[in-house]
């Protein structure tokens, strides 16, 4: 069954349209795909919310599908203008006259704002555990250097453009099962300006802006996780024609580290002992993301008995504490044995009785590892 309309944008049945249209543009930029490359269902996602846009801004569909439902609009042959789409920017175009990565949805309209940039940077358990500072290289649209925004080439004039007439916006009319629909977009030939060079600079060819690689530093916080963003305001794409710049995002993912397994702001490691060890106790050189340490290890301990060094595990995000790593027994069983150590072992089980050995246990691996977690 289909999401509600009104649900997908997070909007009650009263919303206003201004309410509806703020809903989707704060949305559309939660849910981009550029932003959110860890998800693979972003473009789906961006997909529902953008059809629960087409509805509810118009009129007569969102008077449709208030009083009959889905239902009511198919059986009204509607179906979303993106449907053929090949692309979200495509889609974006088709709702808001595109420009930039991530579409001017992003700012106000008229504004001119730069669209968002993204990048991405991997980090390795340790950087997480101290937090970091990473230089990386972007490419980005920057303010033209020989026109300096404007779009004509020094020296050369202005004029008003010939194809909106000095309006910045083309309208289009088509008909539909609704009835006739008046669409107005961005004019192509001067990008909302009303105004184009009569002689377009050389470098940019009119845009006013060129693509430049820069190096940005980026402070990253102890204790992020993979997944997660860093977000540098004003440092994205340059605004258009003097408008303010995007933002900039850093898509961060942690690297897989062999020696442990992160759970939240806890770590989880395994340290081989030999059954020898384990029955006789002893010390256990455990890695952590410090350096080495030794811990001590009881006479008697089972397999996959837990032991907690607090403390240990990685910094909550912006906050004072740390987690604690968790160190698994792993208890190792001799599996060749010469004529002397086969010998030694028959000797000690005949020895044993009931008190060698622990009553039986019934929690498990995995059963003791929660149990750690949660003490």
């Amino acid at each position: 069954m289909p999401r509600d309309y009104y649900e997908l944008l997070g909007v009650t049945r009263e919303a206003s349209d201004a309410d509806v249209k703020k809903a989707f543009r704060s949305l559309a930029r939660e849910l981009h795909p550029d932003i959110n490359r860890h998800d693979p269902e972003a473009e789906e996602k961006f997909k529902e919310v953008a059809e629960a846009y087409e509805v509810l801004s118009d009129s007569e569909r969102r008077a449709i599908y208030d009083r009959f439902g889905h239902e009511g609009l198919r059986s009204g042959g509607y179906e979303p203008n993106f449907a053929g789409f090949g692309s979200v920017a495509d889609i974006f175009e088709a709702f808001f006259g595109g420009g930039g990565p991530f579409g001017s949805v992003f700012g106000r309209e008229g504004s001119g704002r730069g669209g968002d940039a993204a990048v991405e940077v991997s980090l390795t358990l340790e950087e997480v555990s101290t937090g970091v500072t990473r230089e990386v290289d972007v490419e980005l649209t920057a303010t033209c250097s020989n026109c300096h925004g404007n779009g004509a080439e020094p020296g050369t004039p202005i004029e008003t453009c010939p194809r909106c007439e000095g309006t910045g916006q083309l309208q289009s009319v088509s008909r539909s099962v609704f009835g006739q629909l008046v669409r107005m977009q961005v004019c192509d030939r001067c990008q909302g300006e009303g105004k184009v060079a009569r002689e377009p600079c050389h470098v940019c060819r009119g845009s006013g802006q060129e693509l430049k690689t820069e190096t940005v530093s980026v402070e990253i916080p102890a204790g992020i996780d993979d997944g997660q963003r860093v977000r540098l305001p004003g440092r994205g794409h340059a605004g258009h024609r003097g408008g303010p710049a995007g933002d900039l995002y850093l898509l961060v993912g942690v690297e897989d580290d062999p020696r442990f397994e992160r759970h939240g702001d806890d770590l989880v490691t395994r340290v081989d002992v030999p059954f020898t060890g384990a029955a006789l106790g002893t010390t256990l050189k455990v890695a952590t993301l410090t350096g080495d340490e030794e811990i001590e290890l009881s006479p008697g301990s089972q397999p996959a008995t837990v032991l907690r060094l607090r403390g240990r595990g990685l910094p909550q995000l912006r906050g004072r504490g740390h987690g604690d790593l968790h160190v698994v027994v792993n208890v190792l069983v001799p599996s060749k044995l010469n004529d002397e150590q086969r010998d030694l072992l028959r000797r000690f089980a005949e020895s044993a009785n009931g008190d060698t050995y622990p009553g039986p246990k019934h929690e498990g691996l995995f059963e003791r590892i929660r149990h750690a977690f949660r003490a």
